[in-house]
């Protein structure tokens, strides 16, 4: 079946309205979830295949949030789908004012190749909780994490409702040639807007989740044990393939030297067994990309390369600078430059004339200088004396800002993104004011400017 037939079969499906009964969706969201249980072997052999990721990281890094969100959606849908009654104002009186939520129509989402389930089959669950049609499109770069996906959805759920297609860069263009009624894309920022672009000819709402250069700060007061503890899992998590990493460290100058150590400490704590607590680079083309990143000088740990394996042992870089290449584009690997500085105002000052990233994240115990940096530094959303962890919780939205994204989803947000939020006055017909009618006066015009600001 051609890719523009099932584009059409599903705008069709979508216009039987049967995707708006919340029976349905929650049918098809409890499907996915036995879907995904009952093959949870072949999730984990196919994604081991691509970048030997293990049963354990596989399944808290991924499947426990597509699960989440899943039992979210189930609890939460009959409420977010709901009409909702809200205030009317003194000019429509008397009525009464609705928000009625509906599925956009047809959707399609792009998937990722670091978090191949996750940042593909999260947004899918929003979008068939919404009531839309889903057209799947997940990285080639995993191809073997592809190849399942496509396998089980498409063997198991209708092509008029929910598809999998795969292909490289040829595909995705021919598919962005159609028109779709909302587009969720996750990777780079170069992609970001080569998809942008194409949804620009329909005017097609779209929601970017990209990536960019997360800063995290040390502050004198941090405890350097946990923050230590916290920052390494973060950043080596997936060889440090995740959007949300922490891409490089600023080190007040006064603790630089217990943090380094503190740091090292804590990387052989945590890897001195690579062996299923690591994964590989995904290919030898972001191998090489890394490697041309690591100025041989300035590394002060770790560095062990083996490009069989495509594997880079996590690695610190000191006395790095802004100008250096490895500042210079989102690092995407297990490569943490470290930073130092003594006056914060310059630092957020600096990156102020940097594109926005997704993440920040900031450790200190002084909460006017976490406030000050989230007041004054403008970024995609962060934590407090942890990394990554904002992401888990469906009660904050995730999404990037500028350069790093637009839109947002998680839980709620999600159903949101994927849905339009129609408006409703709904009028009485015993009483109706005369002032809004002509002939108009002085005194209508009196009592109209009184009512505006009530």
């Amino acid at each position: 079946m051609s890719i523009k037939t099932t584009i059409h079969q599903q705008r069709a499906f979508f216009n039987s309205n049967i995707t708006k009964d919340i029976q349905y969706r929650k049918k098809a969201l409890k499907r996915l979830e036995k879907l995904l249980q009952e093959n949870e072997t072949a999730l984990y052999t196919a994604i081991y295949s691509d970048f030997q990721k293990s049963e354990f990281e596989t399944y808290t890094t991924e499947l426990s949030i597509i699960y989440h969100e899943i039992s979210v959606a189930l609890k939460k849908l009959s409420s977010w789908a709901k009409p909702k009654r809200v205030a009317s104002d003194m000019l429509n009186f008397p009525s009464k004012s609705y928000i009625y939520s509906e599925p956009l129509g047809s959707v399609l989402i792009i998937g990722a190749w670091n978090y191949p389930y996750g940042l593909s089959l999260a947004p899918v669950i929003t979008a068939l909780a919404a009531g839309n049609t889903v057209i799947l499109k997940p990285s080639e770069i995993s191809i073997h994490t592809s190849n399942i996906m496509a396998k089980l959805i498409n063997e198991n759920f209708d092509s008029h409702y929910f598809c999998v297609i795969e292909g490289g860069v040829e595909t995705t263009t021919e598919i962005l040639e159609e028109k779709f009624d909302k587009i969720f894309f996750t990777g780079s920022t170069m992609v970001g807007r080569i998809v942008y672009q194409a949804a620009a000819k329909y005017l097609t709402p779209v929601v970017l989740e990209l990536g960019g250069k997360s800063p995290t700060f040390i502050l004198k007061d941090a405890d350097i044990t946990i923050s230590a503890k916290r920052i390494v899992w973060a950043k080596f998590l997936n060889a440090g393939q995740t959007c949300v990493a922490p891409d490089y460290l600023l080190i007040e100058d006064c603790i630089k030297e217990k943090f380094v150590q503190a740091l090292k400490k804590e990387i052989d704590k945590q890897f001195s067994q690579l062996e299923d607590n690591y994964v590989q680079i995904i290919n030898e083309r972001n191998f090489k990309r890394l490697e041309s990143l690591i100025e041989e000088e300035k590394v002060i740990y770790g560095n062990k390369r083996d490009p069989q394996k495509r594997l880079i042992t996590p690695t610190l870089l000191d006395n790095v600078t802004f100008e250096d290449k490895i500042m210079q584009e989102e690092i995407f690997g297990p490569l943490l430059p470290i930073i130092s500085f003594d006056n914060l105002d310059d630092v957020i000052k600096e990156l102020k004339t940097r594109p926005k990233p997704l993440s920040c994240y900031i450790y200190t115990q002084n909460s006017k200088c976490s406030d000050k940096i989230i007041q004054e530094f403008s970024f995609g959303g962060g934590a407090i004396n942890d990394s990554v962890m904002h992401l888990t919780s469906e009660n904050l939205p995730f999404g990037g800002v500028g350069e790093s994204g637009m839109g947002s989803y998680h839980g709620k947000f999600g159903f949101d993104e994927f849905s339009h939020f129609k408006s409703i006055l709904k009028k009485n017909t015993f009483f109706e004011f005369p002032i809004k009618y002509a002939p108009y006066s002085a005194f209508k015009l009196k009592i109209i400017k009184i009512l505006s600001k009530a």
